[in-house]
C-alpha cells in the first residue's frame, strides 16, 4: 500500500494540472467572447451616431417599388405581411404602455392576424392604443425615413433590433408569433454586424419604404371591416368605416411625406 501512495499522488498532480490548464482555456474563452461583444456593441454605437451617405434618387426609387412588390405581390406578401403585423401589434403595446397600462399578452398567427391584450381595457388610454394600430406601421416607416433622411442610416437597423427584442418579450407565449420575432432579428443582427455599409444601408431603406407602402395596403385591404374598427365603434360610437377613412388619410399622408425623405 504505501507503494502506491506516490503513483495516486502523482496522478492526482497530472489531474490538477489539466484542471488547470482547463480553467485558463475556459477563461480565455470567456475573454474572447467577452470582448467580442463588447466590440460589438461599439461597433452599434459608433454605427448609430455615425451619419452615412444617402442612396442615390434612383436606387432610393427603386427600392421602394421593390417594397411595393413585396407588400402586394400574393406569393410574396403572405410572408412579408408578418412585419406589418408586428408593427402593427407593437404600436399597440406602446401606445398601452405609454398610458399606463400592462401587456398581458399577445399573439401572432399564420395568416397574419395578430391580437394585444391590455389591462383596463377602458378609458382615453385604452381608445388610444385601439386607434394606434393600424397607424403603427406607417408611423415606424416614418420614423425610420426621417432617421435616414438625417443622416443616421444604419441606426434604423439597430432600432429596429431593439424594436423586436421588446416584441420577442411581449409575444413569447406565442409559438408562432415569437418565431416569427426571432428569426426576424437574427436575419436583422447578421445582416447589421457582418454585412457590408452599402448592404445595410438598403436594407434601411427598404425597411423604411415596406413600413410606409404596407402601412396603406393594410388598411385599404381591411377597410371599415377590421376588427379594430368594431372594436373602436363600440367605444366611441363612431361608425367602422370613419375609422378606416382616417387611417387611410394618416397611412397616405406618411407615405408621401416619408417617400419625399426618402428620396
Amino acid at each position: 500500500m504505501p507503494a502506491r501512495w506516490p503513483k495516486h499522488s502523482r496522478r492526482a498532480g497530472i489531474l490538477g494540472a489539466h484542471s488547470g490548464r482547463d480553467g485558463s482555456s475556459t477563461a480565455a474563452r470567456r475573454q474572447r467572447v467577452g470582448q467580442h461583444v463588447s466590440g460589438t456593441l461599439q461597433d452599434a454605437l459608433h454605427n448609430i451616431v455615425a451619419l452615412q451617405t444617402h442612396l442615390p434618387v434612383t436606387t432610393s426609387v427603386i427600392l421602394g417599388v421593390a417594397a411595393l412588390g413585396a407588400a402586394t405581390l400574393p406569393g410574396i406578401s403572405v410572408l412579408t405581411q408578418h412585419f406589418n403585423t408586428m408593427a402593427h401589434e407593437g404600436a399597440h403595446a406602446a401606445m398601452g404602455s405609454v398610458t399606463g397600462r400592462r401587456v398581458t399578452g399577445m399573439t401572432m398567427r399564420g395568416n397574419g392576424e395578430g391580437r394585444t391584450t391590455l389591462t383596463r381595457p377602458k378609458g382615453l388610454g385604452f381608445l388610444l392604443a385601439g386607434i394606434v394600430g393600424y397607424l403603427g406601421p406607417s408611423a415606424f416607416g416614418l420614423g425610420a425615413a426621417k432617421l435616414i433622411q438625417a443622416g443616421h442610416i444604419v441606426a434604423v437597423l439597430w432600432l429596429s433590433l431593439l424594436a423586436l427584442v421588446c416584441l420577442a418579450v411581449m409575444v413569447r407565449r406565442s409559438g408562432f408569433g415569437l418565431a416569427a420575432v426571432l428569426a426576424s432579428g437574427i436575419v436583422l443582427f447578421l445582416v447589421a454586424r457582418y454585412a457590408p455599409l452599402g448592404a445595410d444601408i438598403a436594407l434601411a431603406y427598404g425597411i423604411a419604404w415596406f413600413l410606409l407602402v404596407s402601412g396603406v395596403r393594410v388598411v385599404v385591404q381591411h377597410g371599415r371591416h377590421a376588427s379594430d374598427a368594431v372594436i373602436l365603434r363600440q367605444l366611441t360610437k363612431l361608425p367602422p368605416s370613419l375609422w378606416a377613412a382616417f387611417w387611410l388619410l394618416g397611412s397616405v399622408a406618411a407615405l408621401l411625406l416619408g417617400g419625399r425623405w426618402l428620396v
